[in-house]
């Protein structure tokens, strides 16, 4: 059994479980005590795999092994926006990580800063959305689909106020099918990744992942979820995947992604550059992946050219 106290022995160390910070259905992250400072301890949930059916079993030990794969496959250099792995191997014979320890994830972050009266500003959020753009890029030039963007997915680190995706469980292969089973958080999802095809599956690419990252920059900006993905989430919550069925009777087809009013909002917290970013913000929340920008780099493009339009009204005001 896995507690406080625990040694886990992975390839380069070993290393002394405090507490438990975190988890999902089939992980569990601990910070731990190493011979050179703290790190973060990722383990398969061995609570919920003992109560769920083989095919789920088989299915958490695959993502475990594709995630640690995937970031020891990165360079030095790729592990800017991503988290870095320190060391792997297994524990009671499933994979388990020693991942670096940061501080806290985005939600617990912006949580405490807006109790406190110190909401981001657009220049931060765009910030923010360029770093995780980067992160997706990595992701897909590596072959996979990440699918469960969120802010709990978007570890902090406060010395250089800069974000790292973590948490690649979800993801998907690009050499796979592209119409899969379920994958994701569904107040997040883009439509694709919610609304079932009429053969039951979801047909996702690397476009979803922009879908998800237009409505993390709605929520930076706005401080609120998009009321698509709060309705997502409740139908998820109260039905689990017949509430796709629920949404798609009560609107008669997909909710819209955007109402005007929200993207008047988002428009007006960035003063005269409020068109381009509604724009933007637009295009990365269509409601199919065909109409969302084509690739990371026409993202990186667009939020750079926002950001200059932001800068020159700033000087212009203070000149």
């Amino acid at each position: 059994m896995v507690q406080q106290g625990t040694i886990v022995s992975l390839a380069r160390g070993q290393y002394r479980l405090r507490e438990q910070l975190g988890g999902s259905a089939y992980g569990t992250v601990w910070r731990a005590d190493a011979s050179g400072g703290g790190v973060a301890i990722k383990l398969v949930n061995t609570a919920q795999m003992a109560r769920a059916p083989a095919e789920l079993r088989r299915h958490w030990i695959d993502a475990a092994r594709a995630e640690q794969g995937f970031l020891a496959r990165l360079a030095p250099w790729d592990g800017r926006h991503i988290v870095r792995l320190l060391d792997s191997g297994g524990h009671d014979g499933l994979p388990a990580m020693a991942l670096e320890l940061l501080d806290g994830d985005l939600a617990g972050h912006l949580e405490a800063e807006r109790a406190a009266g110190r909401a981001p500003g657009a220049l931060q959020a765009l910030d923010w959305i360029a770093q995780v753009n980067q992160a997706l890029a990595k992701v897909h030039a590596a072959g996979f689909r990440y699918l469960d963007l969120k802010p709990a997915n978007l570890l902090l680190e406060r010395r250089t106020a800069s974000l790292k995706l973590a948490d690649f469980g979800t993801s998907r292969a690009l050499q796979e099918p592209p119409t899969h089973s379920y994958a994701g958080t569904a107040a997040w999802q883009a439509p694709e990744q919610f609304f079932p095809d009429a053969h039951g599956g979801y047909l996702s690419d690397p476009r979803s992942d922009y879908f998800s990252l237009g409505a993390l920059l709605y929520w930076l900006v706005c401080g609120r979820k998009l009321r698509y993905g709060a309705a997502c989430g409740q139908a998820y919550a109260a039905h689990g995947r017949a509430g796709a069925g629920v949404l798609r009777h009560a609107h008669g087809g997909v909710p819209p992604t955007l109402h005007p009013d929200e993207a008047a909002g988002f428009a007006q917290a960035f003063g005269s550059t409020g068109a381009q970013a509604s724009a933007l913000l637009q295009a990365m929340l269509a409601p199919t992946a065909q109409g969302r920008p084509a690739h990371a780099l026409e993202i990186s493009r667009r939020l750079a050219s926002l950001r200059a339009g932001i800068e020159r009204d700033r000087w212009r005001r203070d000149a």
